[in-house]
């Protein structure tokens, strides 16, 4: 605890780790490029400089504060040493803006005009890097790399992938793979979360936006969507509203208009999902066989697992996710000539997700050997097509999604957040929906603010025991625990982005703050308001089990041959 002097203005702090963070307290906000304040400090971009009473400047992020500090954080002096700073990462950057796939969202773009920068006195130098496409996620273009190190540490410290390094030195300096291999032949699980945390156009979504314009504007072709819970409280973010404000309505009325035939919501599937993995787990714990079971709904989580974890592979659950679930029911649905009506049919999904644009490849998915999902946008290309359509999202009346796959729960709305599915599959496994039930699972533990949650709950004459992860670079620790014997588990949930889908790869990145929390609150409200609450009460699941699904249950909403996921 302490007092520091910030710009004449005396500030109390308590367990702030450094300097940057009591000036943020203080209602400052100082410009940075490389602080991040879930991971190391790094301290290379060098923006965050403030200046003490003896003209010595340090960096604020690197700096632990004491009682007594006088500093300043906008001297001239700081003025044109961070505009010169600027002004060398622009002169060494690939400056083609205006066909940058991150102009208008890039951090260095923003704070360039924030600085005023009209001009670059520098030349760039560097070699011109091939751009790497050849992932169905990602592409990487080192030529706009600042060496900021962001992706480096999120691939490092969050995933615990170490993909991402850097190779040589001093102005030869590169952010690469290892023997500079194209993504694609590392061991990348395609979860994006390098694109979330890099500040400029070095690292964004491999696009698909094409392909589904395309589709739409083929009169032969019946374009169909199905809409991701994290999807309808990130979009908004986009269009100024209110971060995490519920935006499904606004979202099917955009898409209507832009063409797609039918618009479905993924709910219904993620209900699916709990009636399929519910029913395995008590298998499973009746068998006394392959425990603790894994959820399967994260494609990069089932990659990591397939690639670093075979061992456990067993564990996983074999239903497909929600995407793969309701891919494979709708276009089942339209092999009925009734229903497709002579047109082909197309299925569009849209994900919070990078990895999602992986998994529609896996065979094992597929159904009849045929891909059910045929393209996966995520939630940031969404957005760029409703804006080139020349949509105001929030000047949109709502509109329902379309029937009979329209309709999901509450349970499946929460899957957008860590925790959801667990507690989707708990409220499977209640006898009944009363509000006191509903608000005794929430409370159970599964909802804490936590990367990883370990509690446990009864069910019939047993107790449960059960683990919410959610970060690939925490999974990693369960899983060694696991196979050290240093803890045993019944059920296991794993999302590779922290905080679950809703901060998936895909979302769109908002600069200066970061919307977890309250897109988390956004889903549990919708839930709150839903009228059907547990999965099995959906009338449209209990339909589909008594129609299309009879006798074809295992064969569209689980995975076939366990092959190579890649």
């Amino acid at each position: 605890m302490g007092v520091m002097t910030i710009n004449g203005r005396r500030v109390a702090f308590t367990d702030e780790k450094n300097v940057l963070s009591v000036i943020r307290k203080a209602g400052i906000n100082i410009p940075t490029l490389c602080y991040l304040s879930e991971m190391s400090t790094f301290g290379a971009c060098r923006l965050c400089m403030v200046e003490d009473e003896r003209g010595k400047m340090f960096a604020s992020c690197s700096e632990i504060p004491r009682d007594g500090m006088t500093i300043y954080t906008n001297t001239v002096r700081l003025q044109k040493y961070r505009k010169m700073i600027i002004q060398l990462l622009l002169g060494s950057h690939d400056r083609d803006c205006t066909t940058c796939a991150q102009s208008g969202d890039c951090r260095l773009q923003d704070l360039a005009h924030k600085m005023n920068i009209t001009s670059v006195p520098y030349h760039d130098t560097r070699d011109v890097h091939t751009i790497d496409t050849s992932s169905p996620s990602i592409v990487r273009n080192m030529n706009k790399c600042i060496l900021c190190g962001d992706c480096v540490r999120a691939c490092s410290e969050l995933q615990g992938l170490g993909v991402l390094e850097f190779t040589r030195r001093g102005a030869d300096a590169l952010v690469s793979t290892a023997f500079d291999r194209p993504i694609a032949q590392t061991s990348c699980v395609n979860c994006g979360q390098c694109r979330v945390y890099c500040p400029t156009g070095a690292i964004t979504i491999h696009s698909n936006v094409d392909e589904v314009w395309e589709a739409i504007g083929d009169p032969t072709v019946r374009v169909v969507a199905e809409i991701a819970p994290a999807v309808r409280v990130a979009v908004g973010d986009a269009f100024g509203m209110k971060d995490g404000a519920g935006v499904m309505g606004m979202i099917v009325n955009a898409m209507h208009r832009m063409g797609f035939d039918e618009v479905y919501d993924v709910t219904l599937s993620a209900d699916l999902t709990i009636m399929e993995e519910a029913q395995e787990f008590l298998e499973r714990l009746s068998e006394n066989r392959n425990l603790p079971l894994m959820t399967s709904c994260c494609p990069a989580w089932v990659k990591f697992c397939h690639d670093q974890y075979p061992e456990f592979e067993k564990n996983v659950s074999t239903c497909r996710s929600p995407q793969g679930m309701m891919s494979a029911v709708l276009k089942e649905y339209y092999r009925d000539p009734e229903n497709s009506q002579g047109k082909k049919t197309v299925v569009v999904s849209v994900m919070p997700c990078t990895a999602k644009k992986m998994e529609i490849r896996w065979k094992r998915n597929y159904t009849r050997g045929q891909q059910d999902t045929d393209i996966a946008i995520t939630s940031t290309e969404l957005i760029n097509m409703i804006r080139d359509f020349g949509l105001e999202l929030g000047d949109l009346d709502p509109e329902a999604c379309d029937m009979p796959f329209g309709l999901g729960s509450g349970g499946g709305v929460i899957f957008g957040t860590s925790g959801g599915v667990t507690e989707a599959v708990l409220r499977r496994l209640a006898p009944n929906h009363s509000k006191q039930l509903m608000d005794n699972i929430a409370d159970c533990g599964v909802r804490e603010k936590k990367w990883i949650r370990e509690f446990t709950v009864s069910y019939k004459d047993r107790d449960l025991r059960i683990c919410v992860v959610s970060g690939l670079g925490n999974a990693r620790i369960v899983l060694d625990r696991l196979k050290a014997g240093e803890v045993q588990y019944d059920l296991i949930e794993v999302m590779a982005c922290r905080g679950g889908c809703v901060m998936g790869g895909g979302q769109p990145v908002i600069l200066g703050r970061t919307p977890r929390d309250a897109r988390t609150a956004g889903l549990y409200r919708i839930d709150n308001n839903e009228s059907v609450r547990k999965c099995d009460e959906n009338p449209l699941v209990q339909n589909l089990y008594k129609g299309m699904l009879k006798d074809k249950a295992h064969e569209l909403l689980h995975v076939h041959a366990a092959e190579e996921t890649r």
